[in-house]
């Protein structure tokens, strides 16, 4: 699947990456806001084909391709099924030259010392070994920070690259994602501590591993400008984080050297009951808006 066509495009390609991996706990609200109510289904796997069948629209619309939205971070399920007749990560990369990434973590624990862990993640060397036979060009896994607590932000960051290390033994690329919340009530010194926390990290990595991080957009411009040079790191993007898109394109054109990888922003506005042009114009819109930011 041209491991290092993909590489060079994660590292030097003037887009951002599409966040569709909303999991069980997301998906609901992700449905209402796209006009699907709850009452339209009734288990889990109507609820799973109601989003597959969003992600799918999104991913076959004429605007969805490499040269603005140069990855896609895919839900597991995402992963088994198709689009377009053809399996998720190979029709991404072939048909349309996204590159696309699995969401592998199982949820987070129950806060403590001001941060939310990743709860173990069942069968990971199982399913990183699927991720790589199916076409994925690497990972993510999200961490949650809510306060600048030190002790909590070093163990959620080094959960991350203890993770990070399994996917990278795999040959695949880790996404790793410590995520401050946007209502944390000390933000800026929490997002300080997150970037001493990575810095020490990453000098530690092995020569020749590099990973990407998932960063919140942070309360001081280029705050992680030495991540973003760094030589391990292949890529810095930026998670929306509950900003709405215009706030959030805003924030993210302050950060040089930092894409967007965007969820809620990304599909804030479609419509199940929007017609395929009206659809396709509201995306065309928004992967043009949230490109220029990245590339700013």
């Amino acid at each position: 699947m041209g491991k290092a066509e993909q590489t060079e495009q994660m590292r030097h390609g003037a887009g951002f990456i599409a966040a569709l991996d909303q999991s069980g706990g997301s998906t609901p609200k992700a449905l209402t806001q796209y006009g699907v109510p709850d009452s339209a289904y009734s288990s889990d796997a109507e609820m799973f084909d109601l989003i597959h069948a969003m992600r799918a629209r999104i991913a076959t619309a004429p605007a969805f391709t490499g040269d603005k939205v140069i990855g896609a971070i895919l839900f597991e399920m995402t992963m088994d099924r198709e689009i377009a007749g053809r399996p998720a990560a190979e029709y991404l990369w072939e048909e349309r030259h996204v590159v696309p990434f699995l969401k592998i973590d199982a949820g987070l624990e129950a806060a403590a010392d001001g941060v939310q862990m990743l709860k173990p993640i069942p069968h990971l060397a199982a399913t990183l070994t699927r991720a790589r036979d199916n076409g994925m060009f690497g990972t993510k896994a999200r961490s949650v920070i809510g306060s600048a607590h030190q002790s909590g932000i070093e163990a959620v960051v080094a959960q991350q690259f203890a993770v990070g290390a399994e996917v990278l033994a795999q040959g695949l690329v880790p996404i790793l994602e410590p995520e401050v919340l946007i209502t944390a009530p000390d933000k800026a010194e929490a997002e300080t501590m997150v970037l001493h926390a990575l810095l020490a990290h990453l000098e530690r990595l092995p020569d020749g591993h590099q990973v990407m991080l998932k960063l919140t957009l942070p309360e001081v411009p280029n705050l992680y400008a030495p991540v973003v040079a760094h030589p391990r790191v292949l890529r810095v993007v930026a998670l929306s984080g509950g900003y709405h898109r215009d706030e959030a394109n805003r924030r993210l054109a302050q950060n040089s050297g930092v894409i967007a990888s965007f969820s809620r922003a990304l599909t804030e506005g479609l419509s199940a009951h929007q017609s395929d042009a009206e659809f396709n114009a509201t995306l065309s819109a928004t992967i043009d808006a949230i490109r220029t930011a990245s590339i700013t």
